[in-house]
């Protein structure tokens, strides 16, 4: 579990709107589902678990509605003492990460175990495939799509079996994010 300590005099101002920046970061990013811990110290009253709703967003008092989806802890907790800083001179801000259900995989088709897999890992499509008990008999090995959503829009992405079994085309083997779905014809 992360935990990030961040004050604003800590922390760089370099966009005057955090809503509007395009966050990059090799960090975990939240999904809808995903359960944060926010607490400021000496604000007893304040700390609380909080829910990234199915939109991505949170609210929290003295901080209102924010896109939390995406982001990473660390991100999300300058954000947060920020805001809270209108309110509190020099918040010293916890957000701390209590469960990840929303970090999830689907697998289905012709697979033994079909299912949604939580991930808290990188996954890619052939330790996917095998969290899903393997590929039946009958499943055509050459035609399997992961589905992902980007930018609002699904979009496929194929995936030959036979090909990464063999050791070819190995980039086919892609890490999988939250959310995709592994279809098995």
């Amino acid at each position: 579990m992360a935990i990030l300590l961040a004050s604003p005099a800590a922390m760089a101002e370099d966009v005057a709107d955090p809503e509007a920046n395009t966050f990059e970061s090799s960090g975990y990013g939240l999904h809808p589902g995903d359960i944060i811990l926010i607490s400021i110290w000496g604000e007893e009253g304040l700390d609380r678990p909080v829910l990234v709703g199915p939109d991505g967003r949170i609210s929290f008092p003295l901080v209102g509605n924010l896109k939390a989806g995406g982001r990473t802890v660390e991100e999300l907790t300058g954000i947060i003492a920020k805001r809270v800083s209108r309110y509190v001179p020099n918040p010293l801000v916890t957000v701390s990460l209590q469960d990840i259900p929303g970090n999830r995989i689907y697998v289905l088709g012709r697979v033994n175990k079909p299912g949604d897999f939580m991930i808290g890992r990188d996954v890619q499509v052939m330790q996917a495939l095998a969290m899903a008990g393997g590929l039946t008999p009958f499943a055509d090995r050459k035609d399997i799509k992961v589905l992902r959503t980007v930018d609002g829009k699904q979009v496929q992405i194929p995936f030959n079996y036979k090909e990464v079994e063999r050791g070819k085309n190995l980039q086919q083997n892609i890490p999988l994010q939250a959310g995709d779905v592994v279809v098995v014809p």
